[in-house]
């Protein structure tokens, strides 16, 4: 896209600064249809759940424009600051926990190259930025003025900083296992027949796909973890004096971070934008080989695939809400401590256990185009370059083409050989290097 605008004849400051900007409203629409759309499926969801109708008087016998009134209602209405509160710190903490949910969207690939920005350690990222809208969460709570508020934002705070942990424990096994945190990397490596898909990987990583949607529902506040409303306090939490737009906000957020954490368990456990039957590998689309225009709809395919597994994950995380009772505080802290820790810390040691004794993988009975996960570790410097992409294939997907024999031989795997920086015109567009053990 940069190189694009520079073709134009945009400065390459400007040509950098249109990029972001037409990047992150690509990427704000993500979020903001996709929460008009959420909020209309909630509605729907939890009505069949409880057999009622939902919304059937706004857009007709469906209501689907029933999550636009609600907007235009949440726009109009009167925006008040209590007299108690800080002033610049309540209006803030909105921005706050929006700004880090829309901000990991950042790293996520959408499909095969496609992502704001390719980092080699995007699965750290996203966790890390993640995390930070529980200070908005804080803020929220703090500035209100109000005793509940406060109550509520404290609460949700020590639910969330606890479940940081074994989420993070949950997502260090596929990581290992495809020895990335590259998400490209480990979308890819699922490519081919869904029994290439992490989850059916080995038992241990199939066990803790489970103990990572639990964490993940505590981690974006959804019930049964839903504590920022208590049933003795008959109030909304950290969020009580908050009305209008930046009530919207902190909901944009929640379902923001609801359907991140969909989309990294799709790229983690269920093969990303790969589905379960490669049909654009076996039609030679996917790798670039039948040209551009069909790669293409190859990739667009990918995204379309990518986009229905996270409405899947959103729809369960529904299912849960409208099923299960609240639990309590301290049940919430020993469903964490006791159980989703330690198990995540046994799956971990199992499927390193599993891998170094070379128990069969489930996927190694399946071909898979670019070998086994076992035998690809990435390559942390920037020396040589191994892709997970057959030769020959064109850079148009974002992924650079594989070496030859002699580049291959003169990248040693510490660094200390590297190949002509003049050689290699494509590296600023390449995803992370890796290379083949055996």
């Amino acid at each position: 896209m940069v190189e694009a605008f520079a073709e134009w004849g945009l400065p390459i400051w400007a040509a950098h600064l249109t990029a972001a900007l037409a990047k992150a409203f690509l990427l704000l629409n993500v979020v903001a249809v996709g929460t008009l759309v959420f909020i209309w499926m909630e509605r729907k969801v939890s009505a069949r759940i409880q057999d009622r109708l939902g919304p059937t008087r706004v857009g007709g016998k469906f209501g689907w424009l029933q999550s636009v009134a609600d907007g235009v209602k949440l726009l109009t209405k009167e925006d008040v600051t209590p007299a108690t509160a800080d002033p610049l710190l309540y209006k803030l903490a909105p921005y706050v926990s929006f700004s880090a949910a829309f901000a990991a969207y950042i790293a996520l690939p959408f499909s095969a190259g496609w992502s704001a920005v390719a980092m080699n350690c995007a699965a750290f990222y996203v966790l890390a930025v993640l995390g930070l809208e529980v200070f908005g969460v804080i803020l929220g709570g703090y500035a209100s003025g109000s005793k509940w508020s406060l109550f509520g934002a404290m609460r949700e705070a020590a639910q969330v900083v606890s479940y940081e942990a074994p989420l993070a424990l949950c997502v260090v096994i596929p990581a290992y296992l495809c020895g990335s945190m590259d998400l490209h990397v480990i979308g890819e490596m699922q490519a081919g027949w869904f029994t290439n898909w992490l989850i059916f990987h080995d038992p241990f990583t199939f066990v803790v796909f489970w103990v990572y949607f639990t964490c993940a529902v505590a981690s974006v506040n959804r019930a049964p973890f839903d504590l920022a409303e208590a049933e003795s306090e008959l109030v909304a939490g950290f969020h009580t004096e908050y009305s209008g737009l930046r009530w919207s906000l902190f909901y944009m957020a929640e379902y923001g971070s609801m359907t991140l954490v969909s989309g990294l368990a799709a790229i983690l456990f269920f093969g990303g934008w790969n589905g379960p039957i490669p049909i654009f590998h076996l039609l030679g689309w996917a790798d670039g080989s039948a040209g551009e225009g069909l790669h293409f709809v190859a990739l667009l395919f990918g995204a379309v695939n990518f986009l229905l597994k996270c409405t899947l994950g959103v729809i369960a995380m529904m299912w849960l809400r409208w099923s299960l009772p609240r639990l309590r505080i301290d049940q919430v802290l020993t469903t964490c401590l006791k159980y989703c820790i330690p198990i995540a810390a046994v799956c971990f040691v199992g499927a390193t256990l599993w891998d170094l004794f070379g128990a069969p993988f489930v996927n190694d009975l399946a071909p898979h185009p670019y070998g086994t996960r076992a035998n690809v570790r990435e390559r942390w410097t920037d020396a040589g370059t191994v892709a997970l992409r057959p030769a020959g294939a064109p850079l148009s997907s974002g992924l650079p083409p594989a070496p030859s024999a002699d580049s291959m031989a003169a990248a040693s795997f510490d660094g200390a050989t590297r190949p002509d920086a003049a050689a290699e015109p494509n590296r600023r567009a390449e995803l992370p290097t890796i290379r083949r053990i055996r």
